[in-house]
């Protein structure tokens, strides 16, 4: 079996609290983007298993995947459901075309997307519900690309709402440089408040309202850092992006652009990726 991670955006992000456990409380909009990887089960024979072997076997292409196969969250999702139903092994095949360290969610998408495909192919009959609460036990935002979405998220980014918005038709364009940014770096600069306009409210509005009222604060820390970024995200304007901002804590930036508009070009020796699509929801 076969299935097709896909990305999500920020659309908003409020820091909007520390917590007393370290971390920060927030609130932004996740949104599906048709951005994919590939991910791909077969299941093994237990007889072909020695006491040797390893029940994973992980083959990654595509884009590198920095650190061991075993911490792949799609091995630790395999390894959660495998404590409680004992699943046969598995040879595991992972295309990456989501680049990582982008704001883009993409191993945590790749996560969610590998208990839906367990549980459909060896028939464990785990509802929704119950798939949320596992994911959410690998990252703060994997329990979103369960349902898939478009959501206002809470908390440290686990607690979600339902929301009516629709971005149907909107062309995006998403560029990432040849930048990393730690989540500890982008933190550095932040100073928690709540905003003076509401992500929750800020989305009611028209796309073209929300240039200077949907905020990623991420951008006041990350932009002085990294001004390749923040010139990115005025170069998506320059070229008639009705909105744009960068997603998560970065490194890419996305643009948003009206269904008949004509998609820019974007310098390829400086950015090390981009993706031109169109929404759905």
């Amino acid at each position: 079996m076969i299935v097709f991670p896909n990305i999500k955006i920020n659309l908003g992000l409020s820091i909007t609290e520390k917590r007393p456990d370290g971390y920060h409380n927030l609130e932004t909009v996740f949104y599906p983007v048709a951005l994919e990887d590939a991910l791909e089960i077969r299941a093994l024979p237990e007889a072909s298993l020695s006491e040797a072997d390893k029940k994973i076997t992980l083959h990654q292409y595509g884009m590198e995947i920095a650190g061991n196969p075993e911490d792949n969250l799609v091995a630790k999702a395999y390894s959660l459901l495998d404590k409680e139903f004992h699943l046969p092994p598995v040879e595991i095949h992972l295309y990456k075309h989501i680049p990582s360290g982008a704001g883009l969610g993409g191993g945590s998408s790749d996560a969610a997307f590998m208990l839906k495909l367990l549980n459909g192919h060896f028939h464990l009959n785990l509802s929704e519900e119950q798939l949320e609460i596992y994911a959410a036990t690998l990252g703060a935002d994997c329990a979103f690309f369960i349902k898939n979405k478009p959501v206002y998220a809470e908390g440290i980014g686990n607690i979600f709402s339902p929301i009516e918005l629709s971005l149907k038709g909107y062309q995006i364009m998403i560029v990432k440089p040849d930048v990393f940014v730690s989540t500890r770096e982008a933190f550095a600069n932040i100073h928690p408040h709540h905003p003076e306009y509401p992500v929750k409210e800020v989305i009611r509005r028209p796309v073209a309202e929300w240039k200077d009222i949907l905020i990623n604060d991420f951008e006041a820390s990350v932009f002085p850092q990294h001004p390749v970024i923040g010139e990115i995200k005025q170069e998506l304007y320059n070229q008639g992006a009705i909105y744009a901002s960068m997603s998560g804590s970065g490194s890419s930036v996305f643009g948003l652009f009206a269904p008949d508009a004509a998609l820019p070009e974007i310098n390829r020796e400086s950015n090390s990726f981009c993706f031109k699509g169109t929404l759905g929801q």
